[in-house]
């Protein structure tokens, strides 16, 4: 009898622990399935998300070229409303004898004042020469007269170069007084002519380096050189 006992309640002890095991398996693949569940949820709403970000760039992409093409037709319209003339100022001036005449002037007058300078600067070269030849013989006092009178000519020299070629010095006033008159006429005339054929804009072909071509039909130099009375 004990025995017998025995045996049912090991059967019914190893019953229970199957039970048991059955119950953790089930809710591990529940688990799982949850999870799986969250993940494929999560990924949705990722996705959803990107796409979202997507169509955003998509719509500020096509705004943007949107208004470059605006832009790019408003140019072209507005550049092609206006008219534009081109001239050669440099084949203008050598067409004017004036022009020649003040630059051989200047030319001339700039080697005269140059010369002069030099001739100080070979002075103070000379003085300095001299006196390290001499150093040996000279005392304090005759060192230090030998000095200023060396510093005294070659700030003479600097003075007179200043004078002559400075910013505000005397070429400039004379080109200015030479040049400013020849100038001002072909401004004027050019002025004349941009007027008469409503020309917007009058480049100068010669001092613009943006211009690869331009139609001949459109430099206007020799008119100008016609109207000046040189053709």
């Amino acid at each position: 009898m004990l025995n017998a006992h025995c045996r049912k309640i090991r059967k019914l002890s190893h019953i229970y622990i199957s039970t048991q095991d059955t119950v953790c398996h089930l809710r591990g693949q529940a688990a799982t399935r949850i999870a799986g569940a969250q993940n494929h949820h999560s990924a949705i709403k990722s996705t959803h998300t990107n796409n979202l970000k997507l169509r955003n760039m998509k719509k500020r992409l096509t705004t943007i070229i949107m208004l470059f093409i605006v832009s790019l037709a408003a140019f072209n319209i507005t550049a092609q409303a206006q008219k534009y003339a081109l001239l050669d100022m440099e084949y203008i001036l050598k067409n004017i004898p004036a022009y020649e005449r003040a630059n051989e002037q200047l030319s001339q007058v700039s080697k005269k004042w140059q010369a002069e300078v030099e001739a100080l600067n070979t002075e103070a070269a000379t003085l300095y020469r001299n006196y390290q030849n001499e150093i040996v013989f000279l005392s304090q006092e005759q060192k230090k007269a030998r000095q200023e009178a060396i510093m005294q000519k070659e700030k003479e020299a600097a003075d007179l170069k200043k004078k002559y070629f400075g910013p505000e010095g005397e070429l400039f006033k004379k080109r200015e007084a030479l040049m400013t008159p020849i100038q001002d006429e072909i401004y004027n005339t050019v002025k004349e002519i941009a007027e008469l054929r409503n020309y917007s804009l009058v480049i100068d072909r010669s001092s613009d380096n943006g211009i690869i071509y331009g139609s001949p039909k459109v430099d206007i130099s020799n008119e100008v050189l016609q109207k000046l009375g040189y053709q």
